[in-house]
């Protein structure tokens, strides 16, 4: 791209359909062409509308994949793009179908924030977003990860959904900008905190671990280890609390979630002096819980 000359996303060009991007991003990826060589708004715009594709070589590695190049490896999207495709994404695509369990708008919301993580991530490292976007996009994600009720991973013959892994995922690349106050810090830990609170299906595909990597982020960045210590104290009481409200086989499911989260808890900090008694609380919390 030549410097200084910008892309509208917002142009009224037709975009492509599914079969169109795919055979482009696929010669793209095999160098059978370049990025300079086609109409890069257009594509952009078209990655953008399909990125919840159930095509699940498009959307993983065709769409994503080149979003990754483009804006990780190559910053060929400059920041003002950037901001544009950053945007688009906290409109619709962040909450198409939300509140849906077991469709395919799914896919739509669960990578959409996995483009808001790229953004971030290379705004860590080249600082263009304004704080008050950082704000935005906290807000949004709080919203979006509060209201999102299709928590499946893999999806039999349409790949990775994943909402939880990638939300927690793109939290992990928020809570290291600079410009996010660490008093943000308490609500971003009680929101990821609640997605541990499961009772309709268990976490089989390391959601878990991925909910840990913002959580021992923010630990390293300064939040209150007691915070945290609080939580897990909380925990055998608040599932008694459930076990009266649900049902057994439901109660049983939770258990195993917030079980799990805690023993991955313990092996992730393990070996870390300054966390000792974090890893102490654990020991008694898991003792407690039956």
């Amino acid at each position: 791209m030549t410097k200084g000359k910008m892309m509208n996303l917002s142009s009224g060009k037709v975009l492509l359909d599914e079969g169109e991007l795919k055979c482009i991003l696929t010669e793209i990826k095999s160098g059978k062409c370049h990025w300079h060589e086609v109409d890069r708004s257009l594509l952009l715009k078209s990655m953008l509308e399909h990125i919840g594709s159930t095509d699940s070589e498009l959307r993983d590695q065709l769409i994503y994949t080149s979003f990754y190049r483009l804006i990780i490896e190559s910053h060929q999207i400059e920041p003002e793009l950037l901001i544009e495709l950053l945007e688009a994404c906290l409109n619709e695509p962040l909450f198409k179908g939300i509140g849906e369990k077991d469709t395919d708008t799914v896919f739509t919301r669960a990578f959409t924030t996995l483009l808001i993580a790229l953004i971030l991530f290379r705004d860590n490292t080249g600082d263009f977003l304004p704080s008050s976007t950082i704000y935005s996009i906290k807000e949004n994600l709080i919203k979006y990860i509060n209201l999102e009720e299709d928590l499946r991973g893999y999806v039999a013959g349409k790949g990775w959904a994943h909402s939880i892994a990638h939300v927690a995922d793109t939290f992990g690349e928020l809570v290291k900008n600079p410009k996010l106050d660490k008093d943000n810090y308490s609500e971003i830990l009680k929101t990821l905190w609640s997605k541990l609170f499961i009772s309709s299906s268990v976490y089989v595909h390391d959601e878990d671990e991925r909910i840990l990597i913002p959580i021992l982020e923010m630990l390293e960045r300064g939040l209150n280890v007691k915070e945290i210590e609080e939580l897990i104290e909380n925990l055998p009481t608040e599932l008694k609390v459930q076990k009266a409200q649900i049902e057994i086989e439901n109660y049983w499911l939770l258990v195993f979630n917030i079980k799990t989260f805690l023993k991955s808890f313990y092996i992730k900090i393990n070996g870390n002096p300054r966390l000792l008694p974090l890893q102490k609380n654990i020991e008694q919390c898991l003792a407690r819980i039956y």
